[in-house]
């Protein structure tokens, strides 16, 4: 059965919301799909960060990889992670296996991605 977690939505609490590195309306603007130019709203972007439910689409993820500064696969390891999830074999390498290093997926409910990122830990 493969491992799932709100994967996404994790990545972007880490860096958007109250006393992060950015507001909600902030990061509303400096998120934007390169391709299509579409933005997160600004209610959206807080539907994320309180955990509400919300549609993941490939704006989005293109958007929010933007707006991150990350690549958009690592965004993307995590859309596929928390919509469909993983088996322990593919979180072994590649953008999953970078997305759970990022996210410290030390957390006691995550055991195998833990395994995982103490491996990372112990090759980086």
């Amino acid at each position: 059965m493969p491992e799932q977690r709100d994967a996404l939505t994790e990545l972007v609490q880490q860096h958007v919301g109250i006393g992060k590195r950015w507001s909600t309306r902030d990061f509303s603007e400096i998120a934007v799909d390169p391709d299509s130019g579409w933005s997160p709203s600004k209610s959206l972007v807080g539907k994320i960060i309180a955990g509400n439910g919300y549609t993941i689409t490939p704006p989005l993820v293109s958007a929010l990889a933007a707006g991150l500064g990350l690549p958009r696969e690592v965004v993307a390891a995590a859309a596929h992670f928390q919509v469909i999830g993983y088996a322990e074999s593919e979180l072994a390498g590649g953008a999953p296996a970078i997305l759970i290093h990022r996210l410290d997926a030390s957390l006691a409910d995550a055991p195998k991605s833990r395994a995982v990122a103490e491996r990372w830990d112990e090759e980086g």
